[in-house]
């Protein structure tokens, strides 16, 4: 599945139609979100059944201040809807790779 382009108006019902979402918060004027990008992509490739998605900052600045985005790029996975990681800047592709793999291996069920 290619990376999808995330706005206010499909996030919700992106992220509600996927049991797993990774999500990276970026903006065109980041340095460290331009290199990242090609890593996400690369990443993106290898799950085809996750969905990637961007969200850029400076267009969708309510879905940035919504999920209080200070630093860029901010990397978030949702797993059936919830929030299970969240942190700011680069991985590299392996880190990527593995924690995606790590999310898709989580038992929710268990508290």
């Amino acid at each position: 599945m290619p990376v999808q382009d995330l706005t206010a108006a499909n996030f919700e019902d992106s992220i509600m139609n996927h049991e797993l979402s990774v999500v990276d918060f970026w903006a065109s004027w980041c340095a460290p979100c331009r290199t990242f990008a090609d890593i996400y992509q690369r990443v993106a490739q290898q799950f085809p059944s996750v969905l990637f998605g961007k969200v850029d900052i400076e267009a969708e600045s309510t879905l940035a201040e919504g999920f209080e985005i200070r630093s860029i790029p901010m990397l978030m996975i949702f797993r059936k809807n919830v929030v299970v990681f969240r942190e700011a800047g680069l991985l590299s592709e392996t880190a990527l790779s593995d924690l995606v793999q790590r999310a898709q291996a989580l038992d929710l069920k268990k508290s």
